[in-house]
């Protein structure tokens, strides 16, 4: 067995990365190999959170783009001959393991939500949602490496654990790229970033009005959480700015808590909801199909419910 490799573009995404990875490689008592970007002397840290092996991506000029890597990752990965290799499913991340499974003339599980490894034939099973969550795909890559990208929060972070020894390595510069980026121009964020909200407070086409928006605000201000909205609220009425919608084009959130507002409940949106761990919903229609998927719910109108609840919150959160 040559290995588990992961591939994140950042710390919190690397460890996550890391967890899932190391239950893979202890399965099949193999090592767990880090592929690491960033300041070289913080490579040794992830040896302390489970990886056996750590390879350093070097610097890229700013004008050199992330895909730049792809060559000595390819390289390395056929000397190597990784069983597994699980990348983190980032817009730049999806590009990036498209494009070493093409060279590597294997298959790519996309946004891989479930890993089982069958022991017998070490295959991983890989699950995948289809037609907005309504069905679950089960794929199998029958070449090496057995590649998938793998969605944010999908797995926890990885304990710390002092004590573990492993290697660090850096792997030779890339070669110069036929393309190059010419100007950056960031995109500014109008509002927080609610993929790591631990409370979210979301709004549907339940509202009447924009000014409407202050009893959501109010009320995740009480809980100390973010306000969110479905894809109307934020692509045609432009209510919120388009960060702040969940769903399947839209954000994936895994929130401690959710309380939906004035949310039928179709599965376009569910489907980024279904990770939350309480799912809470108001909604004046008792068949809504929010209720279906909710821990808790209340059958009334948000108007009365959500000032009375806000109140409610306050009195208790304030003793």
């Amino acid at each position: 067995m040559a290995g588990v490799w992961i591939l994140g573009e950042n710390h919190e995404q690397t460890l996550e990365l890391l967890n899932g990875g190391r239950k893979l490689a202890d399965q099949l008592d193999t090592k767990l190999v880090a592929l690491f970007r960033g300041v070289q002397e913080l490579a040794p840290e992830y040896i302390d959170y489970g990886a056996d092996e750590v390879l350093v991506l070097p610097p890229i000029a700013p004008e050199q783009p992330f895909s730049s890597y792809v060559p000595i990752i390819v390289e390395e990965a056929r000397q190597e001959d990784p069983d597994i290799f699980l990348v983190a499913a980032t817009t730049r991340g999806k590009e990036i393991a498209a494009r070493i499974a093409a060279r590597l003339n294997t298959g790519l599980g996309s946004e891989c939500t479930g890993l089982i490894l069958d022991p017998d034939s070490g295959k991983l099973h890989m699950k995948r949602m289809m037609f907005g969550g309504a069905a679950v795909q089960k794929v199998v890559c029958t070449t090496r490496p057995q590649m998938a990208t793998i969605p944010l929060h999908t797995f926890e972070p990885t304990a710390r654990l002092e004590g573990r020894t492993g290697q660090v390595r850096e792997l030779a510069a890339p070669p110069a790229s036929a393309v190059s980026i010419i100007e950056r121009k960031p995109r500014e964020k109008e509002s927080s970033n609610i993929t790591e909200a631990r409370v979210l407070v979301c709004v549907g086409r339940g509202l009447q009005k924009e000014a409407d928006l202050e009893l959501a605000r109010e009320l995740a201000e009480a809980l100390g959480g973010e306000i969110a909205c479905t894809r109307p609220i934020a692509e045609e009425l432009h209510w919120l700015p388009e960060e702040s919608y969940i769903g399947l084009s839209g954000q994936h959130v895994k929130p401690d808590l959710y309380i939906g507002i004035g949310i039928s409940g179709q599965i376009q949106h569910t489907v980024g909801i279904r990770d939350a761990k309480v799912i809470c919903a108001v909604n004046r229609d008792e068949k809504a199909a929010i209720f279906q998927i909710s821990d808790y719910g209340i059958t009334g109108d948000l108007y009365e419910v959500i000032p009375r609840l806000t109140a409610e919150l306050k009195k208790v959160l304030q003793k």
